[in-house]
């Protein structure tokens, strides 16, 4: 008798095999999305960090035309006449104007100050003063000026020679660059459709570093409208600690942020501030022309041990990093912020200006 072969039989997978299989495929993923993710937000920081590496040839571009001098966009001379715009413009001059560029149809647009010896400008010092000055001090505009806008004429003609350019807003800011990036493409050094909306740049300079030294002193707040020499910023040699002092660093608060909008503000799309959580750590532009990550908790430790090493030192009225006396406790939107734990006006109010430091580095 012949034996014949046997049949082929082709068997499937069992129910039981596809779970396993299926167990493996989800494990892997569940491995690897994090570090994805971790991959993807250090692609960003890292994004970031290359902007503010842009700026500092973009601050040392600036300094060499203006003899080593710190970006300001207000008068030198303005401490001469109590730092009033009006008497200013009327009797001394016509300062340049703050321009944000031309639009692609040709118009001009800026925060123009007219009248007086500025009368063929639209603009009043009522209106646009404060964004003139580093930091407005005092008055319904306080806590706001020049230092938020890098991309002001004055500097972006040492960067693109445009106001809406990639490079003055971090990936991750993502309610800012919602705004600015449609206006990447356009063929203006500004173009904000009707001129209703503007972003500003994610990135800020220090405005204490803006101010004559003295403002910010470690003996005390002085008025800058009370000093002839008082809205003169200073030569950016000046810096005594330039690897300690931060210069630039991203205002919203980006890295390790509990959630994007900030409450706290009226109007539901202000995005939290880079002193509003103690987690915070900001990319950051240093005097030396390094940068990195610097954190908020870094600067309250630095300046809780600055208080301290100070604590006995006599005549000193600003023992800590930051400056007290200008807004009290709560410093730069302190009342604002995220948690209880965090307390820092680092890179905004820093004591003595220029001359001062943000961390004490190496502990």
């Amino acid at each position: 008798m012949r034996s014949t072969p046997q049949e082929c039989v082709s068997r499937g997978f069992t129910i039981v095999e596809l779970l396993v299989v299926i167990s493996i495929i989800a494990l892997l993923i569940a491995i690897l999305l994090p570090a994805i993710g971790k991959a993807r937000d250090a692609a960003l920081v890292t994004q970031s960090l290359g902007n503010l590496r842009n700026m500092s040839a973009a601050n040392a571009a600036y300094g060499a035309d203006w003899n080593d001098r710190q970006f300001t966009a207000a008068p030198d001379d303005a401490g001469l006449v109590a730092g009033n715009c009006t008497t200013y413009v009327t009797s001394v001059a016509c300062p340049p104007q703050q321009l944000l560029g031309w639009s692609g149809t040709g118009t001009m647009v800026g925060y123009f100050l007219g009248g007086g010896l500025c009368a063929a400008f639209p603009g009043s010092c009522g209106q646009n003063w404060s964004v003139y000055k580093p930091i407005e001090l005092t008055g319904p505009n306080a806590k706001f000026g020049s230092f938020r806008m890098p991309n002001v004429k004055a500097f972006t003609g040492y960067v693109n020679n445009k106001f809406y350019d990639p490079v003055f807003w971090a990936p991750k800011d993502k309610i800012n660059l919602n705004i600015a990036e449609k206006y990447f493409s356009s063929p203006g050094q500004f173009d904000s459709s009707d001129g209703s909306e503007i972003a500003y740049s994610t990135y800020c300079f220090s405005p204490a570093a803006m101010w004559a030294t003295d403002i910010f002193s470690d003996k005390g707040y002085k008025n800058p409208n009370t000093l002839a020499g008082g809205y003169r910023s200073p030569a950016v040699g000046q810096s005594r600690f330039p690897d300690l002092k931060t210069r630039m660093l991203e205002h919203s608060w980006l890295q390790n942020a509990e959630s994007a909008v900030n409450p706290n503000f009226t109007g539901g799309n202000e995005p939290w501030y880079f002193n509003h959580g103690y987690n915070s750590a900001p990319a950051t532009l240093f005097f030396d022309g390094h940068v990195g990550i610097m954190s908020v908790a870094d600067a309250m430790e630095s300046d809780s041990r600055s208080k301290s090493s100070n604590n006995n030192t006599p005549g000193l009225a600003e023992k800590g990093l930051w400056h007290r006396g200008v807004w009290g406790a709560d410093g730069y939107y302190g009342a604002q912020s995220y948690d209880f734990l965090v307390d820092s006006s680092y890179h905004v109010l820093t004591t003595n200006g220029i001359l001062g430091r943000d961390t004490i580095g190496a502990k």
